[in-house]
């Protein structure tokens, strides 16, 4: 008899997501003549820029002639979108990398869910609190977060990010093998500061740790004074992998491209102490057996993105929805409402009135305001009493969400 992977089993039944939409399409099937706006699900709304899209006409064109077609592609990436990436996003900021440390993944979700998989069942993990379901959810999958209970995992340690403490993390009291780092931090929306992720980074040194270092919204900072990359801090190469994405820089939600640093100075030891390996050699050799690489047409489209014309029109549409952001974020605070975010990424975390939780107040403002938010608990313990607003969304449905929580509260 085949068995069951049971660490499946304790996951929670709805992805939070898939809750959301439920509870969404059940309140449209009951109210049918109610037009909803979506402030919830951090998908983009933005056509493609001009750039992207007639890089994608010309690569189509090039599949279509049997002298340019091209079938599988190298599983780490082509060359031309890591040599781009590298003279683009990483030189500029002192940071040296050698084209065989990126990877080209098909976004940062899948990358973030399967790096896990290179190190043992039983390291443990630490995150900040809210944070990211995937982190958590992909080490549950492999037996690594315990049991869930009082909504919390077992074998997790939690790292609240809360206004008391500015929503920076402290470091555990404790040793910790893998952490897990979102900055911006989705969801909160909040940075960090670069004498913050030095603390960091000096942990995992000190403590034979590796960070796993989200940075998907790294081209939301404003700041001049928040890094965009945990590379600009020293010693990181040794501890740290960062991943990428396209999706919300670039509007590639349905394209599909991101990339991950693994660089070679990161190692990983041996259960008896005898040997360090390579991290890049082993998630090269995952990549080589797991996947088949990102499309030809979907690489020369993030390509795109940095030639003269691709970097306009990207921070155009990053500059519109940041303006979305600015003034979501000014009409809630006039309206009295505690809101965090928003300045130097996409979301805003906004503290529920009256003391309500944070699915009371979802079904709340579903009912009242016809407006669709993310209930903060989703994002983890530390969550609960707060929702999280996304700025993605068009201008004239932003404003006018603003306008109907004006007139509701």
């Amino acid at each position: 008899m085949a068995l069951v992977n049971d660490h499946f089993l304790k996951l929670p039944n709805n992805y939070l997501f898939a809750d959301i939409a439920k509870r969404v399409n059940a309140f449209r099937v009951s109210h049918p003549q109610a037009r909803l706006i979506s402030l919830g699900i951090g998908d983009v709304t933005q056509p493609l820029c001009p750039a992207v899209t007639e890089a994608m006409h010309k690569a189509v064109d090039e599949m279509a002639a049997k002298s340019t077609f091209r079938g599988y592609g190298p599983e780490h990436g082509y060359q031309f979108l890591r040599e781009a990436i590298v003279k683009n996003d990483f030189l500029p900021r002192g940071i040296h990398l050698d084209t065989s440390e990126i990877f080209i993944n098909d976004g940062a979700k899948s990358d973030t869910g399967n790096i896990q998989e290179l190190v043992r069942w039983d390291n443990s993990i630490g995150v900040t609190d809210p944070i990211y379901p995937v982190y958590i959810d992909s080490n549950v999958m492999i037996g690594r977060a315990g049991v869930l209970e009082n909504g919390r995992w077992s074998n997790v340690v939690y790292m609240p990010c809360t206004a008391e403490n500015n929503f920076v993390p402290q470091l555990p009291d404790r040793r910790v093998d893998i952490i897990y780092l979102c900055y911006p931090n989705n969801p909160t929306g909040t940075v960090i500061t670069k004498e913050e992720l030095r603390k960091w980074v000096n942990y995992a040194i000190h403590n034979d740790a590796i960070i796993f270092y989200d940075a998907a919204y790294e081209a939301y900072i404003r700041n001049p004074e928040i890094p965009h990359s945990i590379y600009e801090i020293r010693g990181a190469r040794k501890v740290a992998v960062e991943f990428h994405s396209y999706s919300k820089t670039a509007g590639f939600t349905g394209v599909r491209c991101g990339y991950t640093v693994v660089p070679k100075e990161l190692t990983v030891g041996t259960l008896d102490g005898r040997e360090r390996i390579s991290l890049n050699m082993l998630w090269n050799r995952r990549q080589c057996t797991k996947f088949n690489g990102t499309s030809y047409i979907s690489q020369r489209a993030a390509e795109a993105t940095y030639s003269p014309e691709g970097r306009r029109q990207v921070r155009e549409t990053i500059d519109y929805y940041m303006a979305n952001a600015a003034m979501m974020r000014e009409t809630l605070t006039a309206l009295g409402l505690s809101v965090y975010g928003g300045e130097d990424a996409p979301y805003l975390w906004v503290k529920t009135p009256d003391g309500a939780d944070s699915w009371q107040f979802f079904d709340s403002l579903l009912r009242g305001a016809n407006i669709v938010c993310t209930p903060g608990v989703g994002f983890g313990p530390s969550g609960e009493g707060y929702v999280r607003l996304t700025a993605f969304g068009e201008r004239e449905d932003c404003e006018e969400a603003m306008e109907r929580l004006r007139r509701w509260l």
